[in-house]
């Protein structure tokens, strides 16, 4: 016997009421309606999903920035801050700040949580203990590690050498140099070689071509709707496919003889607890990292220095590698400079950091903010919001990283490798691999662009973990820096 129609009425008025009740709390009765904000954003998160899947949420929000100021609402149950003080509370407080959001599972890798996708930050913590000794300073500057660097920069100045008179992809070339670098890192004696042999370059293009954002970013939000697309999902957003890389480095990880200063022997030690496939996960984690951003970040600078703006910014840039032949890497000040401004305009990671606030809320910025909100910061607004700390912050100019006033709240505010205990933990890698292929190249060249590029090629095609050129694609014309003065017409 079916339901009678006054029971059903009673039931859909009932879900009615409490569907109106769960709206009427999200919107009307939100404790996050004091911030500032676009009115869509208190009823739906479609507008701001819509920008992540075509490749511009960080634009679309540091454009609210720009509105707004520095604490916007941009989408029902998150915020997004840009300041120093809220950098600080959401990523340092108690030492690693909020946990993760579980927008970290669209990065597992094999299914596995490595430390980049661990959401709780004790788990967390657990994981750093056995990895971070590898990336630590003192580690990445010793010969082994260092000259590995050095080496593969040779390899890259080689190519520069070979296309004299014409032109070099930096997009491609660079992403080579970073991924042998991060793979001697990992791995030697088994690293890859892809600035000379055409095998591992093969495995370079697979992850940095990858055009998996929009399949993923479908089967996060909405696994159904994933499943139901099926194959015309993959005709309209391919699947993440990396064949050639997993090959590598699970092969690769079943060798027991790495170097000591490597990750993989770190990983392979009495004092870890990790199996193969966590190893392999792990290893695949930072390998990829590695690539993209070091690759990404030295493409859009080395780019930005072949502009005529910034061609006295080279000219200064070789003047001091040539007076100082024999300093380390790490005590030149203009290079320095050069370096920190290029993260600081081209941060390699945009994506906004998510976290969940702790339970019984917290002030953030001067906003009260319920327990369970997303919150984040993301670094091309913390690099740019703050104009009394970086003026005029869309002009390349690294002579501010020089002054010493304001250099404390300049570091503050400096997020490219995020802030706390969860930051990146390959930081000093980056920055040494970044520095000895720039004094490798600018000592010898200077380099201006190909005439087919343009500046929309350059334009930011926001991949989240990744900022790589909308062209994919950066051509650059090498000359020896003897042959003829740089022209800034």
């Amino acid at each position: 016997m079916g339901m009678s129609p006054v029971l059903v009425a009673c039931l859909g008025l009932s879900a009615l009421l409490l569907i109106g009740d769960a709206l009427l709390r999200r919107t009307v009765l939100s404790p996050l309606n004091g911030i500032p904000g676009p009115a869509l954003a208190r009823f739906t998160s479609l507008v701001l999903k819509w920008h992540e899947f075509n490749a511009r949420r960080t634009a679309y929000v540091h454009g609210l920035h720009r509105r707004y100021g520095p604490v916007v609402r941009i989408a029902p149950n998150e915020v997004s801050f840009a300041s120093a003080a809220a950098v600080k509370e959401i990523y340092c407080s108690g030492g690693s700040g909020y946990d993760k959001t579980e927008f970290y599972d669209l990065f597992k890798v094999y299914g596995k949580r490595t430390m980049f996708t661990t959401l709780n930050k004790e788990h967390h913590a657990r994981k750093k203990r056995i990895l971070a000794d590898r990336y630590a300073n003192t580690n990445v500057v010793r010969q082994p590690s260092l000259d590995g660097i050095a080496e593969r920069a040779a390899n890259f100045v080689k190519k520069c050498s070979q296309s004299v008179g014409g032109s070099l992809d930096l997009y491609v070339h660079l992403h080579s140099y970073a991924f042998d670098c991060v793979t001697h890192h990992l791995f030697h004696p088994y690293g890859t070689d892809s600035l000379q042999t055409e095998q591992d370059e093969a495995i370079m293009r697979e992850v940095t071509f990858d055009d998996s954002l929009q399949n993923r970013l479908v089967g996060y939000y909405s696994p159904t709707l994933h499943k139901v697309l099926g194959k015309l999902l993959y005709w309209l957003a391919k699947p993440r496919q990396t064949p050639l890389a997993d090959n590598f480095v699970l092969g690769t990880c079943s060798k027991t003889d790495a170097a000591p200063f490597t990750l993989l022997d770190r990983m392979q030690g009495p004092s870890s607890d990790l199996d193969q496939l966590d190893v392999a996960a792990e290893c695949l984690d930072h390998m990829v990292a590695g690539i993209d951003t070091t690759g990404d970040a030295l493409c859009f600078l080395m780019w930005e220095l072949s502009q005529p703006r910034s061609l006295p910014h080279q000219a200064r840039l070789r003047a001091e590698l040539l007076a100082n032949p024999g300093a380390a890497f790490d005590r030149l000040p203009f290079l320095d400079a050069v370096v920190l401004e290029g993260l600081r305009c081209f941060p390699p990671i945009p994506m906004s950091l998510p976290r969940h606030v702790p339970r019984g809320g917290r002030a953030i910025d001067g906003y009260a903010v319920p327990e369970g909100t997303v919150v984040s910061c993301q670094a091309y607004s913390v690099h740019r919001i703050d104009q009394a700390v970086f003026p005029k912050p869309e002009v390349f100019d690294p002579d501010r990283w020089l002054h010493p006033d304001g250099d404390a709240e300049r570091k503050r505010l400096f997020f490219a490798f995020a802030s706390g205990g969860r930051g990146c933990v390959g930081k000093h890698l980056a920055l040494a691999e970044m520095k000895v292929l720039l004094r490798a190249v600018y000592t010898s060249f200077t380099t201006l662009p190909d005439p087919a590029m343009t500046a929309e090629s350059m334009d930011m095609s926001d991949q989240l973990i990744s900022s790589r050129p909308l062209g994919q694609a950066c051509l650059l014309a090498f000359s020896p820096a003897t042959s003829q003065p740089l022209s800034t017409d």
